[in-house]
């Protein structure tokens, strides 16, 4: 990737994350700017005005799926990579129809990311997994789903699954089921 001219922004509420890769991509010839959440994700893109910008899909206070189409508007060329420890095919396929050129799961480092920013097609050689995914897996898409048709909205996504909004909390507050 050549990158002279290259400005990226970097939107994650973790701030030691933020900086790990930053250095990472100033070594690699990259303007590097951060925010750490959504008003100041906005205000920084209308200034810096971005090629490319990395966002977390959970920040502290909103959602990377609502900042996504204000950062196109604000910034209609740069290329949005969404990052996330949460996975799920709901909000990948969100994002994608959102406007992001790629979905990646964390941990990511800067190779990772470059890649997928480079990657401007899909790949229809992409390995189909021998097994499908497991039960535990298949339910916290489900609820991914749902929490998103609810906007986030814990209690609505509680009443529409039928369990008790602390039981989907708790189910919330642990990492993504693994494969």
């Amino acid at each position: 990737m050549q990158t002279t001219d290259q400005r990226l922004l970097i939107i994650d509420d973790d701030e030691m994350f933020c900086h790990v890769l930053s250095r990472a991509f100033t070594r690699r010839g990259f303007e590097v700017m951060t925010a750490h959440d959504a008003d100041q994700a906005l205000a920084v893109a209308a200034q810096f005005q971005p090629t490319m910008a990395t966002l977390d899909l959970k920040l502290e206070h909103s959602s990377g799926l609502k900042l996504l189409p204000e950062l196109l508007a604000a910034v209609p060329t740069c290329r949005i990579v969404v990052l996330t420890g949460y996975s799920s095919i709901a909000t990948a396929v969100e994002a994608m129809k959102l406007g992001a050129a790629n979905y990646l799961c964390k941990p990511a480092d800067a190779d990772d990311i470059i890649a997928s920013f480079e990657q401007q097609e899909g790949d229809p050689n992409v390995e189909l997994a021998d097994n499908p995914p497991s039960i535990n897996r298949i339910t916290w898409e489900h609820i991914q789903k749902v929490l998103q048709e609810h906007d986030g909205n814990i209690s609505a996504t509680a009443r529409a699954l039928g369990m008790h909004r602390r039981t989907l909390q708790r189910k919330l507050q642990k990492r993504p089921v693994r494969r």
